[in-house]
């Protein structure tokens, strides 16, 4: 009879956690299985970790939905029609370039960062969640430029989706740059300048 693993002895949450970090920090293709199988609780076995996890796509995907659940809802308020829409936009900006710069955690951002590495047909299932994040972003911003034209801030003429693209691109900018070591304060900088195309667009209205 073969050998089973080892009861399982580690907390699973945190364990999920430490290989978001993994992930995070190095991409689904260059974290490896036995990097994996070191850092989790302090190291497991092999069938201690299948028992737990069932495999490194899987467990991607959960670390992939703990990121999403937690540092990636600061984007969330591009959906909040409470907000006046050029406010929600510079909010999500700040918010995610500070998230992103923080100590604590890699710098940059899991949902830019963490399939860059394998973005090959192979791997477009474990990508998805964080390919879906990045699209319902992107969507936000279209969605807030809409209503700045909708409420005769912006002209009724505008391309929504290339205002959009400005503030998305510069948010997929920000994770590589935080990722080279660049500071928040570069970023609080840069979001006061990106700003100004909306305001310049209002001015044409």
């Amino acid at each position: 009879m073969a050998q089973m693993g080892r009861p399982r002895t580690f907390d699973r949450q945190a364990a999920v956690e430490q290989a978001m970090f993994l992930f995070w920090q190095q991409g689904y293709e260059s974290t490896s299985l036995s990097q994996l199988k070191a850092s989790l609780g302090g190291g497991i076995s092999a069938p201690s970790f299948y028992a737990a996890f069932g495999s490194k796509e899987a467990l991607f995907r959960e670390a992939a939905q703990c990121y999403l659940d937690t540092f990636a809802r600061v984007t969330e308020c591009l959906w909040d029609d409470s907000l006046a829409p050029r406010a929600a936009i510079e909010q999500a900006l700040r918010q995610s370039a500070s998230m992103q710069s923080e100590p604590g955690h890699p710098p940059g951002c899991m949902v830019a960062l963490g399939c860059m590495s394998a973005p090959t047909a192979e791997h477009a299932a474990v990508a998805a969640p964080l390919t879906a994040s990045r699209a319902r972003t992107r969507a936000g911003f279209v969605h807030c430029v809409k209503r700045g034209m909708a409420s005769g801030e912006l002209p009724a003429d505008m391309d929504a989706v290339a205002l959009a693209s400005v503030f998305d691109s510069f948010l997929s900018g920000v994770a590589i740059q935080a990722r080279d070591g660049v500071g928040y304060a570069v970023f609080d900088s840069a979001i006061t300048q990106v700003m100004r195309v909306w305001d310049v667009s209002r001015l044409t209205a």
